[in-house]
């Protein structure tokens, strides 16, 4: 009866293994499918060869690397980290350091912000060099090139 429970679960434990270790696999034919939730042949395939690979007494180690080396890197889920994938790893931190920077461009903009040096011109503070610079620019109204005409009055010859 003790040697019959204990069967028992070995049998569940292989299979909860299986299946963790199935829902990491790619299916080679679906593509966005793990094994586990395809139907497809070569699918069930692999199945099977993970179960008899955990019968035999394999890690999951051992067994995610034979399945790498058999159907290529692509069959995991959980690409390794080397130079190859390096972008793939790191691409979320590049978004977040740039979202960072436009962030303190905006800020750093925003705090040069020609409507607050005019609040502070009416208000009496100094302003410092830099802003004295970009009032001068913003307020300097830009060389004339001449008298303009309108197309209407070109073409009346006035």
């Amino acid at each position: 009866m003790e040697s019959e429970e204990d069967a028992v679960k070995k049998t569940q434990m292989m299979d909860a293994r299986a299946r963790n270790i199935s829902h990491n696999v790619r299916c080679t034919e679906c593509g966005s499918q793990s094994i586990e939730d395809s139907q497809a042949d070569i699918a069930i395939l692999l199945r099977k060869l993970i179960r008899d690979e955990i019968r035999s007494g394999k890690t999951d180690k051992e067994i995610f690397k034979k399945l790498e080396e058999d159907f290529g890197e692509t069959v995991l889920y959980a690409p390794k980290f080397d130079m190859q994938t390096a972008a793939l790893w790191l691409s979320p931190l590049l978004l977040a350091g740039g979202a960072a920077g436009v962030w303190a461009f905006k800020k750093h903009r925003q705090n040069t912000n020609v409507h607050i040096m005019a609040l502070n011109l009416v208000r009496g503070v100094s302003l410092t060099p830099k802003e004295k610079e970009t009032m001068l620019d913003i307020l300097t109204p830009p060389p004339s090139l001449g008298p303009t005409r309108s197309w209407w009055r070109r073409w009346q010859g006035q």
